[in-house]
């Protein structure tokens, strides 16, 4: 993939891995555009970096959705790369029935559907642009999933299957599917989780990650993950089974 000359636009990209990627694609020379649901998070955003396209919107609404295409459709008519960055995180447990799902925002309308949705809706006017692009962020929890995340981790799995179907669809149009897997990183995701767990914290940073992730796209990998998810990418059935069985045995 072209990493520089591009029209990028990418959800959740006012904070964390979004807004490292959006620093990544500016400074090589690309233009690019945020959408996000915080406005004071944006503003922060172009603040720093004047030269964004900034939108507000829930991408979890159909209306947010429809209002992003309009925007994109009306500002970004040379967008070539569309990058599926937003999500959400939260610790659930079943044991407790289903009123702990219930109570917050859905990990499926954000993590998963919106990304289906908005590529199925951009895919029109992708097609035919030259290095023509859709990546999605997916985590190392699609490969081992984590207990206390269940339905995280559940989204992030079905975005893996999502991005491969994908891939080999839109072969004939010439748009290339990249997959980007995110193992722990020090962000805003799941505060409410890491404050249960002590304030638990990593020390990966968003730009260390997103160096990779460039270099990655310059190579045409099309999944690219670092550290441990590197590893998952290419472990056995038994080695992941072993990974999960390390991994929740405190649940």
């Amino acid at each position: 993939m072209k990493t520089s000359g591009n029209t990028v636009l990418i959800t959740g990209g006012a904070t964390g891995i979004g807004y490292a990627l959006a620093e990544a694609f500016l400074s090589h020379g690309n233009q690019v555009a945020i959408c996000g649901r915080r406005e004071q998070r944006l503003r922060e955003a172009s603040k720093s970096h004047p030269e964004l396209l900034t939108f507000a919107a829930d991408l979890a609404t159909e209306a947010g959705r429809a209002a992003m295409v309009e925007w994109t459709t009306s500002r970004l008519k040379g967008l070539n790369v569309l990058i599926n960055n937003a999500g959400i995180q939260r610790d659930i447990d079943f044991t407790k029935g289903i009123d702990e799902y219930r109570s917050g925002p859905s990990e499926i309308g954000i993590n998963f559907e919106a990304p289906i949705l908005l590529s199925g809706m951009l895919i029109p006017n992708l097609a035919g642009r030259p290095e023509a692009a859709i990546i999605n962020v997916s985590s190392g929890l699609g490969f081992v999933p984590a207990a206390r995340m269940p339905v995280y981790s559940a989204t992030k799995a079905g975005l893996h299957a999502f991005s491969m179907a994908l891939r080999h669809q839109l072969k004939p149009l010439g748009i290339k599917v990249f997959e980007v897997i995110p193992p722990g990183i020090d962000t805003e995701l799941n505060p409410e989780g890491r404050a249960k767990r002590g304030g638990f914290t990593v020390d990966l940073k968003p730009p260390e990650f997103v160096a990779a992730v460039m270099k990655g796209l310059a190579a045409d990998a099309f999944e690219i993950g670092y550290g441990t998810t590197e590893r998952s990418i290419h472990a056995s059935r038994e080695e992941l089974e072993k990974s999960f069985q390390q991994m929740n045995s405190r649940w």
